[in-house]
């Protein structure tokens, strides 16, 4: 035990700290408390099997939608302005690389999308595909080359990663000051603290609040729910909304009645990714609701043969949230407009 400990404590001076499950429950044993770990179990959500049907709430009111598409797209007006003032005063461009594993479909959707997005603003745009048995080596391979590229400002992995491949491992491989997607230990440890400032924020909680901001939408000392607890959305979520002095609560697939803690909401996030899963008798009334999830939904009138849908049941929290965000056309252009200003950011500082 003793000798595990002054490993530990000899390793806590290296950049990078790595303990196998085994030393990290030897380490633990001393208290009663378990790893936390071994606290991580899967997020089993229970969906609804078919969508519902609207139900007719009393009271009703008109639901502002808050248009995240326009928004974005006078976002991006002001980067392409910033890119073009930036190629002229130092002679480059931002440049943003983006790995891509596998041939999932969304993925690859997410992926265009950012690189499309990069092209007409003006920002340079690389791609690196590979397959989805590839080695965590190949990819770590990937991220050096990006890393040391001066013509690289902002490097994201695109999620999820194949299971077999140690997603932790490599997100800590992109260097801090390109870690435009805000994952890295460094960025989400000083967003959580008070005084600190991290390099880059998360893009959708970014988007998230951006579009609460100027939706007009007063946050300090509000209560706010965030459905899901996601390294991606969720917990960055929380943690933002409490550095803008909202009172913010966590709900997740283990909380006990969702939705009696929900109904307590002056602002809900839905980031739990389950179709429909938050019903209009979820909502307090002129509750602003921000709805993160976009999941596709078999709909054979539609040309593609399936529809994007949120996680909140859109239909029934109409007339009973003062202010919503459409699925598509809400949150989904706003995180990619987030991740343009990162990655402007980022060229800003190798300027400086």
């Amino acid at each position: 035990m003793l000798l595990v400990a002054r490993k530990a404590l000899a390793l806590a001076h290296n950049k990078t700290i790595r303990l196998t499950t085994r030393e990290v429950h030897c380490l633990s044993s001393i208290l009663a408390s378990p790893p936390l770990v071994s606290l991580d179990l899967p997020e089993n959500w229970v969906p609804y099997s078919h969508p519902p049907s609207p139900v007719a709430f009393e009271g009703e009111h008109k639901t502002v939608v808050i248009d995240g598409k326009a928004i974005a797209e006078e976002i991006r007006t002001k980067i392409v302005s910033e890119v073009w003032k930036m190629k002229n005063d130092v002679g480059k461009v931002p440049g943003l690389a983006v790995v891509l594993v596998g041939e999932q479909r969304d993925s690859q959707t997410y992926v265009r999308n950012k690189i499309k997005a990069c092209e007409e603003t003006g920002i340079k745009s690389v791609l690196a595909e590979l397959p989805e048995d590839c080695t965590e080596g190949e990819i770590i391979s990937v991220l050096k080359k990006f890393n040391e590229d001066t013509s690289i400002h902002g490097v994201l992995v695109q999620l999820p990663l194949p299971q077999h491949l140690d997603e932790a491992k490599i997100l800590n491989m992109v260097r801090l000051e390109k870690d435009v997607d805000g994952f890295h230990p460094l960025n989400m440890g000083n967003l959580a603290m008070r005084g600190r400032e991290p390099l880059f924020v998360s893009c959708t909680p970014k988007g998230c609040v951006e579009l609460l901001i100027r939706a007009g939408v007063e946050l300090a000392g509000k209560n706010a729910v965030v459905i899901g607890r996601s390294n991606i959305v969720g917990l960055p979520m929380s943690l933002l909304l409490q550095r803008y002095d909202a009172t913010v609560s966590t709900v997740h697939a283990f909380s006990k009645d969702p939705e009696h803690i929900t109904k307590e909401a002056d602002i809900v996030v839905a980031a739990a990714g389950v179709p429909n899963l938050v019903r209009g008798s979820w909502l307090k009334p002129g509750a602003v609701v921000i709805d993160v999830g976009t999941c596709p939904v078999e709909d054979s009138s539609c040309e593609q043969g399936y529809r994007l849908v949120g996680d909140v049941c859109y239909e029934e929290a109409l007339g009973v949230a003062s202010a919503i965000t459409p699925v598509p056309g809400g949150v989904g252009p706003m995180t990619i407009a987030m991740l343009l200003c990162n990655t402007l950011d980022a060229a800003k500082r190798t300027s400086l």
